[in-house]
Order: C-alpha cells, then structure tokens, then sequence
C-alpha cells in the first residue's frame, strides 16, 4: 500500500540557504530510494513550507526515514534550521483523480 508524508515545517531566519542546500540534497537522495514514487514542494504565502512525499510501501517508506544520511540531516534540522515542524504519515487507501485532457 502506497505510503504518503506530508512534512509540514517554517524555517528559522538565517537558515534559507543552509536549508535550500541540504533540501535539494535530500530530494535527490529520496528520488534515488527504492520504492519513491513522487515529491513535491511548496511554500505558502506565510512562510510555511509542505512537502509531500509519496512511497511504494512501508519497508520503502521505513528505509528512506530511517537512511544514516537522512537521519544526520533531520537532526541538523531540529538544531539549525526549522523554528518548527510537523510530520504526518499514512497508507493511501483511496485514489480518484481526473484530467480534463482525458475528456474528449
């Protein structure tokens, strides 16, 4: 079953761009996981961040979490950049969707 994340967090002041490097490195690391299947960010007009994470399973989800490197830059997060986060996590057990393009 399809694990999703949703990481929800603000950024302490002086840490944009000790946070935009270690964020691109942690994208591409997690693009390279076995069982990712998609990412995306966002920031809001208030300065809160979300990131969305989607994996194939939970043994996939598990072992991005818990990645030695992953871990090192959570713990750099708790120490210097984030002022605060939040970390939601779930089995998807419903999909719909649409795509105007598939109407004809």
């Amino acid at each position: 079953m399809t694990i999703l994340t949703v990481f929800r967090s603000r950024l302490r002041p002086e840490a944009e761009s000790a946070y935009n490097s270690l964020a691109c490195e942690m994208s591409q690391l997690a693009r390279n996981a076995p069982g990712f299947l998609e990412e995306k960010s966002f920031v809001a007009t208030d300065g809160e961040r979300v990131t969305i994470v989607l994996f194939s399973d939970d043994a996939s989800h598990a072992a991005w979490r818990d990645h030695p490197r992953h871990r090192e830059a959570q713990e750099r997060g708790k120490h210097e950049l984030y002022l605060e986060y939040q970390i939601y996590s779930a089995e998807i057990d419903y999909v719909a969707s649409f795509s105007h393009d598939a109407v004809s």
